[in-house]
């Protein structure tokens, strides 16, 4: 007796969990507002039918759920995105990242200006977050000690070589900081 195989239902995430989800356009009334019971599936697209196409009922906007993300507009699968993105974080070059993961180095550079510009709106944001000033706020770095005083430093040197707090601030803002045996009082 030969029993026939049913077939398996494919992967797809469930049609009613859209709590991660808001409408992207910026003229809604429920603009990145999430879970606000707006959003409903009116299709899917893409190989396996895998990619949600999502409807708002405040405007009548529809997008993908890929959008905004370093998936939007993009055919690769999403192990092959995520192995661009570590071999980037990783160090390695843009013709490495692109041999390593069997794409051109023009998709490779495509993704490191997508995940850069993000990276810099995510650091924006972070900043912004900061309630104090910047001269008030203390930096690990400025207090850590990583390594021995160097020999032939006395402290009246190293007071010259040290600038105030201000300029600590400003330093932090531009993304680098001195070692910490230029700072006064260290």
């Amino acid at each position: 007796m030969s029993r026939k195989r049913q077939p398996t239902a494919k992967a797809v995430p469930p049609e009613d969990d859209l709590t991660g989800f808001a409408c992207p356009n910026e003229d809604c009334c429920d603009f990145n507002r999430f879970a606000a019971g707006n959003l409903s599936v009116c299709e899917r697209m893409g190989k396996d039918h895998r990619i949600r196409r999502l409807y708002c009922k405040s405007c009548g906007h529809r997008f993908s759920e890929r959008e905004g993300s370093l998936m939007a507009k993009t055919k690769l699968p999403e192990e092959t995105v995520v192995r661009i993105i570590k071999c980037l974080v990783h160090g390695c070059s843009i013709e490495a990242a692109a041999d390593i993961c069997e794409v051109t180095p023009r998709t490779v550079e495509s993704f490191l200006d997508k995940a850069g510009r993000r990276a810099e709106d995510f650091h924006r944001l972070q900043l912004e977050k900061i309630t104090k000033p910047l001269e008030i706020v203390e930096l690990d770095e400025l207090h850590g000690r990583s390594a021995p005083r160097k020999r032939g430093t006395s402290p009246k040197m190293l007071a010259l070589l040290a600038p105030g707090p201000a300029s600590d601030a400003a330093q932090a803002v531009r993304g680098f900081m001195r070692h910490w045996w230029g700072r006064r009082g260290s």
